[in-house]
């Protein structure tokens, strides 16, 4: 039984990146580069890829002894213009009856009535995504940033306090995701120009592979179109911000409600807001074993600051009260000369 399920999450696996390549392509072909991938999703590439959060120190102790990442309202977030940016973006494509009728007509050939069917449920949603949407956000980790981390960063996060920065490996394919009813998607930094270039390009993945999707049950056409559009206004960002190199966790209790996922009341900033919390920690359910923060962190980097050293000690401790082996090796102190 364990062989034929296994089989069977395989084959849900290659079909779901299939779909995501279609639909998707942008996040697609950011993975596919990102984990050096090949077509199928399975073999001759790295499982986990390395990404960052820079944050507070305070911040980064919480997150460590909870074993919990906050997830934070997209209305808080420091572009203001979150979620309906995208939104304003897919908004002036479909509002545009030639563009429309060029998506709604590729995907009927497929399935009649899904994109329609799509389009109006994303309609249904739209208050709910857009206030009820709650991220945490991760940057691209390079290995030439091992030892200082990335000076942009250190500049936008954490303000006059105290800054570091935590490394972790993400698995490429995590069943812990799938219990915790998050998506993890990289932000796409588009013109408008381009975001339209991108949905003509969706359009005719839709026309080349309208045999493989007429294969399949037009719900789950309906889900991944419903999919598409949720991950635009939630990833679609100012190019301004390209230099951040983002991905982020996205839940919606509202939309995809899980079990696993706690919320609490907190003040940020001093405005009082509700936060959700990410947990990875498998002793709190057994699907969380390969998010388990013990094992997919990498380092943790101390940004500019006279308390370096005893940063240094307070961390290193913290880490080996969260069961991450040798915890001194892992504590790195950045030397870029920055005022802190």
């Amino acid at each position: 039984m364990a062989k034929v399920e296994t089989q069977n999450t395989d084959f849900m696996f290659k079909q779901n990146i299939e779909l995501e390549g279609i639909f998707m392509p942008h996040a697609r072909k950011k993975r596919d580069s990102l984990y050096e991938k090949q077509p199928d999703g399975l073999t001759n590439g790295k499982e986990y890829a390395k990404f960052v959060h820079y944050t507070s120190a305070e911040a980064a102790l919480k997150i460590i002894g909870s074993k919990r990442l906050w997830m934070r309202n997209t209305t808080c977030m420091t572009d203001y213009r979150e979620v309906q940016h995208g939104f304003d973006i897919l908004y002036r494509f479909f509002s545009n009856e030639d563009k429309k009728k060029s998506f709604i007509s590729a995907l009927d050939e497929c399935h009649p009535n899904a994109a329609a069917q799509a389009i109006d449920l994303f309609d249904k949603w739209y208050k709910d995504i857009y206030l009820q949407t709650y991220i945490t956000s991760i940057s691209e980790h390079d290995q030439t940033e091992d030892l200082n981390g990335r000076l942009s960063m250190w500049r936008a996060f954490g303000g006059n306090t105290a800054r570091v920065a935590i490394v972790l490996n993400i698995p490429w394919r995590t069943s812990g995701a799938e219990a915790l009813k998050v998506m993890f998607s990289p932000v796409a930094y588009l013109t408008e120009e381009k975001a339209h270039e991108l949905l003509g390009e969706v359009i005719k993945n839709i026309k080349a592979n309208c045999y493989f999707l007429s294969s399949l049950d037009s719900q789950i056409i309906i889900n991944w179109v419903f999919h598409m559009l949720v991950a635009g206004v939630t990833c679609l960002k100012h190019d301004g911000f390209k230099e951040e190199r983002e991905w982020r966790a996205i839940y919606n209790p509202t939309l995809n409600h899980s079990t696993l996922m706690e919320f609490s009341t907190e003040i940020i900033g001093g405005v009082p807001q509700k936060i959700y919390k990410l947990p990875l920690d498998k002793k709190f359910s057994e699907s969380l074993t390969d998010l388990e923060f013990s094992q997919i962190f990498d380092r943790l980097i101390i940004g500019a600051s006279p308390y370096q050293s005893v940063m240094y000690e307070a961390f290193s401790d913290a880490l080996e009260k969260a069961g991450v082996s040798e915890p001194m090796s892992k504590v790195w102190v950045s030397g870029i000369p920055i005022r802190s």
